[in-house]
């Protein structure tokens, strides 16, 4: 008896120890920007992990965001930001679901469709005290392990047990972004250049007010 659970423990162990170390980074990206490039990959780096997901959604639940423009366009965006880097891809789960994008829906698929991975979910810190807010936080957090990016000055705030990772202290908006288009300022080095031109030619949120 003692032989055969040690066997099963071992057997789990081992199972658990093949899983791929695997993030998933969502959010708007309205648009995608040098400081969320910058706090996947360190994140990313430090923790090891295999791919890091850029999962953009369909309709964010975030009132925040009402000035989302069309979820093709932010995809197309996401493509080009990340497409040089072979640490990231991209998951279109929630955009091809459609409707209002639940974190939590959304991972429960995941986890469904891919046992073989062990799923970390990134996010700056300052993001982390929202977490009680969030639809079915409860179920999540066992789904998940939060991960936190966290700049110069930041507290480790968070009601849920989550790893936290120094990144480079870069703080770029996308609010701003979308203020500087508005207002006809430049808007390099902020975006990737392939972003910029993308932006440029498709005349994305000229005229857009938050």
């Amino acid at each position: 008896m003692i032989a055969t659970i040690s066997t099963q423990t071992q057997v789990q162990s081992t199972s658990q120890k093949l899983k791929k170390r695997v993030g998933i980074f969502g959010g708007t990206f309205n648009p995608p920007h040098i400081g969320q490039l910058i706090l996947a990959e360190s994140v990313g780096k430090q923790l090891g992990l295999e791919k890091v997901y850029w999962m953009p959604n369909a309709i964010p639940v975030d009132a925040t965001h009402t000035s989302a423009i069309e979820p093709s366009y932010r995809a197309q965006m996401v493509r080009l930001a990340i497409m040089d880097n072979p640490l990231f891809d991209i998951d279109l789960t929630e955009i091809r679901n459609g409707g209002e994008s639940h974190t939590f829906f959304t991972m429960q698929e995941l986890v469904k469709q891919h046992p073989e991975n062990e799923y970390y979910f990134i996010m700056g810190a300052e993001k982390m005290k929202f977490l009680p807010q969030w639809d079915h936080i409860e179920e999540l957090s066992q789904l998940v392990t939060f991960v936190a990016g966290l700049r110069a000055g930041q507290k480790r705030e968070s009601a849920y047990p989550a790893l936290w990772f120094d990144v480079p202290d870069v703080h770029i908006s996308a609010s701003d972004i979308r203020t500087r288009i508005r207002l006809n300022q430049s808007i390099n080095y902020l975006v990737p250049d392939r972003e910029v031109a993308f932006i440029e030619e498709y005349h994305l949120y000229r005229g857009l007010y938050e």
